[in-house]
């Protein structure tokens, strides 16, 4: 008998895996065994896999492979998200490429192009899961923007306008100038900076050669400056009640004001407000009913507002207006700063705060029993120690920014009528109905303009556990009623907040329970220096070639 000197791993793997899904030893249906389930964390349709991939898997793969042969009915459910900003920026790229510009398609034409980016690149990462023998039921893979996935998204929104948790409002948010879409709070990134301070003087209103000087980060934005502001108990100001100062280089005249908020110790104890690029600036323009000038355009230049460099990018202003601060004599010194700046998550680009029209998710009751079942156990997190960080984030929860300016998504199932108000319904039909009960038919069909925005993509992964099984739109459902609650959630810590804190609120809102009972975070992949494995970094190996 001839022993084979060499082994080849390929081979061998490839038949039995293959063997493994004609027989369907990785399929599940509810039968009388007891359930085990565990739903993958889908990664972004965009994806190719990487080495948190690779970790995240096979964690779930043991542990999945160690249910079904303990004889439980073992149930991994694969699947992709459709990542709205992501996938948005690849097919503008290839759009460029191609000599084409998204300003110049329709709607319906660009959601073509984004498709057919979606079936050419949407299966990879699934297929390479499938390289690395990943056990999982693979006629169950679903995609968030699946049929049946975007009318459970679409089906939420309406229930929850309805119970009056999503409103529409102007508030602050962060802007992405060059995705073009508000971002949440927690798709910001804070980094620390090496910055400047510049102190800057205006010129008092009827007072010889009496000046107020201000520090701040960002010269700029004084061109949006509507008034500056002192601590009521700072004597050195308080000669100056009911003065008026002039915005350098616009000569615009706006008022010296008194507000505890200041900090006497910070720069001068003078703060220039600029109410439509800070929020606390915003908070105290509102509190003193100062004006709103929003001086910048929303790919981060500057508008007719500004008075000044028109259409010109905000960082390059920047230094343009220092040297012409200084020749005219405005800028006093300027001094070296460390400070916090975010960044956005998704492109890495500097936020912009503005002021913008958009939907909210009112987060305070849905956090409330998502908090106790961490705190109580009901959910293990392991390790224990993020139940601390979970705690801090869920008790000072923001409402939702869920709204996206993005065409790739969701689209936001609410309607406008000529006289600007909304109906919000499950297509233009039914708002054409709803509309023409509350006004004696006075509307036709072409009169309805569906909101342009899409949602959030963390808007249809929060439902991931509950919509794979059809949960939202058949709620009864043997699947649902089988597999759900899931067992163990394997995941990253970096969306602790954005995702799993999340599937918990959604999971009492529509299950009336929890949607996992184990929370395993894992650990970051790095480098040799300790850096976290990126694509832009180059010090990702490339898994596929490793398996190879």
């Amino acid at each position: 008998m001839e022993i084979a000197k060499t082994y080849n791993p390929k081979e061998i793997e490839e038949k039995w895996y293959q063997l493994c899904l004609e027989k369907g030893y990785f399929n599940s249906e509810p039968d009388d065994r007891e359930p085990f389930t565990i739903v993958i964390p889908p990664p972004n349709v965009t994806g190719v896999l990487h080495m948190g991939h690779m970790l995240n898997n096979t964690l779930q793969d043991v542990i999945i492979r160690r249910a079904r042969m303990k004889g439980k009915n073992a149930c991994w459910v694969p699947g992709t998200d459709h990542a709205s900003i992501a996938t948005e920026a690849k097919v503008v790229g290839k759009l460029k490429a191609d000599g084409l510009d998204k300003k110049d398609m329709s709607r319906d034409e660009f959601l073509n192009h984004a498709w057919d980016w979606t079936h050419k690149h949407g299966g990879i990462i699934l297929e390479q899961l499938k390289k690395l023998g990943a056990s999982c039921d693979w006629k169950r893979t679903k995609f968030t923007m699946d049929e049946d996935m975007s009318e459970s998204v679409i089906d939420v929104f309406i229930d929850l306008y309805n119970k009056g948790y999503i409103y529409r409002g102007v508030r602050m948010v962060n802007w992405d100038p060059k995705a073009l879409t508000a971002l949440s709070d927690e798709e910001v990134i804070y980094k620390q900076v090496n910055s400047k301070l510049y102190y800057l003087r205006y010129k008092i209103d009827g007072m010889d050669d009496e000046w107020i000087t201000i520090a701040t980060t960002r010269p700029e934005t004084i061109l949006g400056d509507t008034a500056v502001c002192v601590h009521p108990e700072d004597d050195r100001y308080a000669s100056m009640k009911g003065k008026n100062i002039y915005v350098p280089l616009v000569n615009r005249l706006i008022p010296i004001i008194f507000d505890e908020y200041v900090d006497r110790e910070f720069g001068t104890g003078a703060l220039k407000i600029t109410p439509a690029h800070d929020i606390n600036d915003y908070n105290i323009g509102l509190k003193h009913n100062l004006k709103v000038i929003d001086i910048f355009n929303d790919n981060g230049t500057l508008n007719e507002k500004a008075e000044l460099y028109i259409g010109e990018d905000r960082f390059a202003v920047r230094k343009k207006i220092v040297k012409e601060l200084e020749e005219k004599g405005f800028l006093v010194k300027i001094e070296d700063l460390t400070n916090n700046v975010g960044f956005s998550e998704r492109t890495d680009e500097v936020i912009e705060p503005k002021l913008s029209v958009q939907w909210f998710c009112n987060m305070s009751k849905l956090a409330s029993p998502a908090l106790e079942v961490v705190m109580n156990d009901t959910i293990k997190f392991h390790p224990a120690k993020f139940k601390n960080t979970y705690k801090h984030w869920m008790e000072n929860i923001k409402d939702w920014c869920i709204s996206r300016q993005l065409w790739w998504g969701h689209q936001i199932p609410a309607y406008y009528l000529p006289d600007g108000s909304y109906v919000v319904a499950k297509s233009k039909e039914e708002a054409l109905n709803i509309a023409n009960n509350k006004s004696n038919n006075l509307y036709t069909i072409n009169d309805l303009r569906q909101d342009e925005d899409v949602l959030d993509t963390w808007f249809s992964s929060w439902l991931w556990p509950i919509s794979v099984f059809d949960g939202i739109r058949n709620p009864n459902n043997a699947d649902i009623n089988y597999y759900y609650p899931t067992d163990t959630l394997v995941t990253a810590p970096e969306i602790l907040f954005f995702w799993v804190a999340r599937m918990i609120m959604a999971g009492f809102e529509y299950k009336k329970s929890i949607p996992f009972k184990n929370v395993y975070l894992t650990g970051i992949v790095r480098d040799k220096q300790g850096r976290k494995m990126s694509k832009s970094l180059g010090n990702s190996p490339e898994p596929i070639q490793l398996i190879e």
